[in-house]
């Protein structure tokens, strides 16, 4: 267990060995749970962690939300 402390602002650092493991880099979003007995921090998913789980390629989804968006400009 490591212990980490919360600066004035509620700011807090995740230790590196953690980030590493969970793949937390600058700009990940985390999802904040109150369990109850706690707080869970978790890694928010992101349509980059969806490639790869269906029948389309990367650039296949990236295409797709590509046209999505400009139909979205219209």
């Amino acid at each position: 267990m490591t212990t980490v402390a919360v600066t004035r602002r509620g700011q807090t650092t995740i230790p590196i060995d953690l980030r590493k493991k969970y793949g937390i880099e600058e700009g990940t979003s985390l999802e904040v749970e109150d369990t109850g007995s706690g707080i869970l921090l978790k890694k928010a998913k992101s349509t980059l962690d969806l490639v790869g789980t269906g029948r389309r390629s990367q650039k296949e989804v990236f295409a797709f939300l590509d046209k999505m968006r400009q139909e979205d400009e219209r």
